[in-house]
């Protein structure tokens, strides 16, 4: 069985937790989420803890019950805290702003970039190259976050383009005669 699968969740203040048959829906004070969980596991609440337990003779119950922990404890912080990824713009030039659900690059391309955010996404621009996605479906967070990162991915030679702000980029040197 694995390991992760073993820890308990435990539920902050405020977190209440719905088990129908193999869904599992978490609402918290950010919002509510839910998710269909495999039929090889079994999600418990015992107080103020929940349980991933293997179902018995199921195939790869040991490993799905680590992956639907680590499944609902994200859905448990989500509606907690929240989750948000940050990213910077590394150029002369590149700039964005957040206006209401559509966020405005301009990366170097011969027009802006407009990209549209998903429900439940929230995102901000506290100066001109930073951009702060925040929302409380950890998945749908970092998939955005990609998405905009893939206009203008930092390219290996002087380092321009959109980055995750914790990413180091290492840079090449260029080619000698």
């Amino acid at each position: 069985m694995s390991r992760v699968g073993k820890n308990p969740i435990t539920l902050p203040q405020g977190v209440e937790v719905t088990l129908a048959g193999q869904d599992v829906t978490v609402k918290g004070p950010l919002g509510s989420l839910k998710i269909a969980v495999n039929p090889a596991v079994r999600v418990e609440q015992e107080g103020g803890q929940l349980l991933v337990k293997p179902n018995e003779g199921a195939i790869n119950a040991g490993a799905l019950s680590g992956t639907t922990r680590a499944l609902v404890n994200n859905m448990v912080t989500g509606v907690s805290k929240g989750f948000e990824r940050k990213l910077t713009l590394v150029g002369v030039g590149y700039r964005a702003q957040a206006q209401g659900e559509t966020l405005n690059l301009s990366l170097g391309f011969s027009h802006p970039v407009a990209h549209k955010m998903p429900a439940g996404i929230k995102v901000e621009t506290p100066s001109q190259t930073e951009i702060v996605i925040k929302g409380i479906d950890k998945q749908v967070v970092g998939q955005v976050a990609a998405e905009v990162r893939a206009y203008r991915s930092p390219e290996p030679y002087k380092g321009k383009g959109v980055r995750y702000a914790d990413e180091v980029v290492v840079l090449k040197e260029t080619k000698k005669k």
